[in-house]
């Protein structure tokens, strides 16, 4: 059997993105922002991955009813029954099992690309080439496969992978045995991991077959594996909905990597050779957009009247919301108006956003988050 035939994606939808406050709020989380132009980064995901599979082929799980609506909104093309909302959060692997699950149900034989909603990649082309080499090899070999990147340097803001022995060359694409995960590791092991070039980037990207992911649930986590079950028993039915509240809220709050990735012995990892980045704060928004001949981005808000009055400061990331801005010789500086929240840090304490979000919700201060 060709695998081109059993391709789905899955596009997981539900990050609140703290580290993009305050212009990611609750509300209108990082995914149904536009950053980078005049896209959003689900409708730059989902795009991208139309050039893998039909929109049928297509899946989406997401956090609520309202989430929905604007996944439908952004992308028109999106089937509205291939949007799957999670009564509840429960973390990764609930998710990723849910999707498959929906997907197994409509062909036992699927491969499934599985993407995060915020993720840029370039170029486009060998991105297309590597994923469908990966879900060639997990069609055929019913391996799970991470994605793995080449590290451009000792990030401690994301997971590594130990790569072993190659176990495969697939359309140019090199496959190794996957010897361990290490979470976002102290700059000081981050630096050894990229040094001894046997370490790559987690990209939080799986390829898998759908019975591989479901078989690896019911052996690592029984319980999540058993409620799966049960709502698989209701899917098509007028009891969907009911029983997926009913049971999905029962299940353990766990990651994908903790449950199944780290435990399971059947992945391999490739070795992507495309530019990859989670967008994952403001540093990194800086990084990923165009500059003026001073280093700055200035990204204009849903406000009109914005403006920027600049004096001697480079390397910033200034956003606008229909006030104007001035700035004095300060550099490396992050600004972001919005009519409720102004934020101002220095650009390398962008990951640190995430103790403002965590402060705000000790406070009780939901009107801002």
């Amino acid at each position: 059997m060709n695998f081109s035939n059993h391709l789905y994606t899955l596009i997981l939808a539900g990050g609140g993105g703290t580290r993009l406050w305050p212009k990611s709020v609750e509300k209108t989380p990082k995914q149904f922002l536009r950053l980078f132009g005049k896209k959003t980064l689900f409708q730059t995901t989902a795009y991208r991955l139309s050039k893998l599979t039909s929109w049928e082929k297509m899946f989406c799980v997401t956090v609520s009813d309202d989430y929905k609506k604007e996944i439908l909104k952004q992308v028109k093309e999106f089937l509205p029954e291939n949007v799957i909302v999670e009564p509840a959060r429960r973390e990764t692997a609930p998710a990723h099992g849910l999707g498959a699950l929906y997907i197994y149900k409509k062909d036992p034989e699927a491969v499934i690309i599985t993407e995060a909603a915020d993720r840029l990649v370039k170029p486009l082309n060998l991105y297309l080439k590597t994923l469908r080499a990966a879900a060639s090899y997990a069609f055929e070999t019913k391996k799970m496969v991470s994605v793995g990147i080449k590290p451009t340097y000792p990030h401690t803001g994301y997971g590594y992978i130990k790569k072993g022995e190659k176990l495969a060359l697939v359309n140019g694409v090199k496959f190794f045995k996957l010897k361990k995960f290490t979470e976002k590791p102290p700059l000081e092991l981050a630096e050894k991991y990229v040094a001894s070039k046997n370490y790559l980037w987690n990209a939080g990207q799986f390829v898998w077959r759908a019975d591989s992911l479901l078989s690896s649930l019911n052996k690592y986590e029984p319980q999540i594996a058993k409620s799966l079950n049960s709502i698989g028993e209701y899917l098509g039915t007028s009891k969907e909905r009911q029983a997926l509240k009913e049971i999905y809220e029962t299940m353990p709050k766990i990651s994908i990597d903790y449950a199944v990735a780290e435990r399971d012995r059947n992945f391999a990892v490739i070795q992507a050779d495309f530019y990859w980045t989670d967008i994952g704060d403001w540093k990194e928004v800086w990084e990923n957009s165009r500059k003026d001949a001073f280093g700055n981005v200035i990204i204009d808000g849903d406000e009109d009247g914005g403006e920027v009055i600049n004096i001697d400061t480079s390397d910033a990331l200034i956003h606008t919301d229909g006030r104007l801005i001035a700035i004095v010789d300060v550099d490396n500086i992050v600004i972001v108006d919005t009519p409720k929240a102004l934020l101002v840090c220095a650009k390398s304490k962008a990951q640190n956003v995430k103790k403002i979000v965590e402060e705000l919700k000790k406070r009780g201060e939901k009107e801002v988050l």
